[in-house]
């Protein structure tokens, strides 16, 4: 039995480029079912994509991680493309990353963006994907070089032990950490970024979703590194703490006096509130380890790519794995 392929594409309002993204798809992918996911559009967006041949599905909830996490639960395949509607990354690269997944097995592979013109990136965009990416190989793991694309496929136990809690631009950055927090097996292919074509617009805001990103990731720290997080609070409070009492300490050891006692109490109390937080850090820590094993857990109860009967076979030689 073949392995089944489905491809997701959100959408919303991409009238201009969604048509020739399906044709792309079904061109690079005839055996793939591809679902179309309508993200309250306004314009003929559902009419061209099911024009082209696409599965059309609603989601309500505007949000490209509401979409994400809809098909996440509806769709059942063995592998399962995600791209953005707006004919910016290079479709026709779907094959090879889809042998790539099987081949491995990995359990994401990640289309990296080759930039192909100058207009593929809106001003400040690639700086702030460097620096996202930057902060989430500092604090997660260095297995990643392009944490927001788009472009990526999964296994069937990566879809269905991912949680999905974001609802916007912010998916990407939490699908990277789930894989680096409980090393899922991924590998990198560079793919092609080009500018969107006349009559699309991005829906990104720069500041506002940068904002939400660097959010996502700190709370992500917080719930996946809390002896981090929580160290590194309880270690500004403790300085603190120490800045305003060693003249107190001082004082004392010259005189045997506390001349200054609401100092005393004010410091020993900050010094008090360090520990607290830094016990709390542990207790999170072991918490974080129970949650982890359960979601290793589940993500092992669902095969890998490479137990499927039969790998996608299209007559041309495996594509190499690209370790990141």
């Amino acid at each position: 039995m073949r392995p089944t392929i489905a491809c997701v594409v959100p959408c919303h309002n991409e009238e201009a480029a969604v048509g020739k993204v399906v044709r792309d798809l079904r061109a690079a992918l005839p055996e793939a079912d591809i679902y179309v996911y309508d993200n309250n559009s306004t314009d003929r967006t559902v009419a061209v994509a099911r024009e082209a041949g696409a599965i059309i599905r609603e989601e309500p909830h505007k949000g490209k991680g509401n979409v994400v996490r809809r098909a996440f639960a509806d769709i059942d395949a063995d592998a399962m493309l995600v791209i953005d509607g707006d004919d910016t990354y290079d479709a026709a690269r779907a094959r090879e990353m889809v042998n790539l997944l099987f081949n491995g097995p990995y359990d994401q592979v990640v289309g990296t963006r080759h930039q192909s013109d100058d207009d593929a990136y809106r001003a400040g965009h690639s700086t702030g994907n460097k620096l996202f990416t930057w902060a989430v190989r500092t604090l997660f793991g260095r297995d990643v070089t392009d944490m927001l694309s788009g472009y990526r496929v999964f296994s069937r136990r990566f879809v269905k032990s991912f949680p999905a809690l974001s609802r916007e631009f912010e998916i990407e950055t939490e699908m990277t950490v789930h894989a680096l927090s409980l090393r899922l097996p991924t590998a990198e292919i560079a793919v092609g970024y080009k500018g969107r074509p006349a009559g699309s617009e991005s829906k990104l805001r720069t500041y506002r979703d940068g904002w939400r990103i660097l959010g996502l990731i700190l709370n992500l720290t917080r719930r996946e590194r809390p002896s981090l997080f929580h160290s590194t609070i309880a270690g500004v409070i403790a300085l603190v703490a120490i800045i305003l009492g060693a003249p107190v300490v001082i004082d004392f050891l010259r005189t045997g006096t506390v001349p200054r006692l609401p100092t005393a109490v004010l410091a020993a109390t900050m010094m008090t509130i360090a520990a607290l937080v830094q016990l709390l850090g542990y207790v999170l820590a072991a918490v974080m380890h129970m949650r982890r094993e359960q979601s290793r857990l589940m993500h092992l109860a669902y095969p890998a790519p490479g137990e499927v009967p039969n790998r996608v076979d299209t007559g041309d030689s495996p594509v190499p794995a690209q370790e990141p």
